[in-house]
């Protein structure tokens, strides 16, 4: 079984125009359209059983289109096998992030997603204080994204390992992930300052560029229990993400719980 922990749809009528300016803004080509039958496409010809999409709110007024959406798609695959898992998306800025964190968990979802640079607040800062303890208080996942942003160059980095493990110490939650491998081109730091830290790291995108030594150091000091899977489709691709983690030629028990085991254990599959 593989689980992709980490991925990006959005609806059909936007879904062109969005990939469009997203691949533009961070200089990267897409590998699938951004549609929900992109993505099973490109899990099928993978073998992937699982995605987890994971929706970004730009601004807080997004919140009830985009987990509308989520919503629809949780419903769409609810009873298929292969299947689709979105998590929701929150704002640091939402007015009463408690009552929506609470919405967020009634209304079945497993998780959020938050951005620290496309919603342009630091990942220590209050707002996301706020969404940490209110996760913890529902048992809800949070997925961020973690180090370089290909579409922020140049601009200051929001959530760095520093700042990261600044969100650790202030609300420990045993299901946070830290997507990129702890932090997207900032791998030394992880090492130094998150590896050991009782967090999960994903492999969204990185694959293509950590290289093996990299990755090996990373799962060697951090556990083979704490890294899941991760592709960031359409950014990258599925199947030849799938091909980089296997030509590793990691053990067979740990191969088993990145592409799957933690994910399972973590989302309670």
């Amino acid at each position: 079984m593989i689980v992709d922990f980490h991925s990006h749809i959005f609806p059909d009528k936007i879904a062109g125009k969005t990939i469009e300016l997203l691949s533009e803004k961070g200089g990267i080509p897409p590998f699938s359209d951004g549609t929900v039958d992109g993505l099973v496409e490109k899990m099928n010809e993978a073998g992937v059983d699982v995605s987890v999409t994971l929706p970004v709110l730009t601004s807080p007024s997004q919140f009830d289109s985009v987990n509308r959406f989520a919503l629809e798609v949780n419903l769409r695959f609810a009873d298929k096998k292969k299947r689709l898992i979105s998590f929701a998306g929150i704002h640091p800025e939402c007015e009463d992030i408690d009552g929506k964190m609470e919405f967020i968990k009634k209304s079945g979802f497993l998780g959020v997603k938050v951005h620290p640079d496309y919603q342009g607040t630091f990942i220590d800062d209050p707002g996301y204080v706020r969404i940490m303890e209110a996760a913890r208080d529902n048992d809800l996942i949070v997925v961020t994204h973690s180090g370089v942003d290909c579409g922020f160059r140049g601009l200051p980095v929001r959530c760095t390992p520093d700042r990261a493990l600044n969100l650790i110490r202030r609300v420990p939650h045993r299901k946070l992930v830290l997507a990129h491998l702890g932090a997207n081109e900032m791998y030394g730091e992880v090492l130094d300052k998150l590896c050991d830290e009782d967090v999960y790291f994903d492999t969204a995108y990185i694959l293509r560029f950590v290289g093996k030594e990299m990755f090996e150091k990373i799962l060697a000091k951090h556990g083979e229990d704490k890294i899941l899977f991760a592709t960031d489709s359409p950014w990258s691709s599925v199947k030849g993400d799938v091909e980089i983690l296997k030509s590793f030629s990691l053990a067979k028990e740990t191969e088993e719980k990145i592409f799957s085991g933690n994910a399972r254990r973590l989302l309670g599959l």
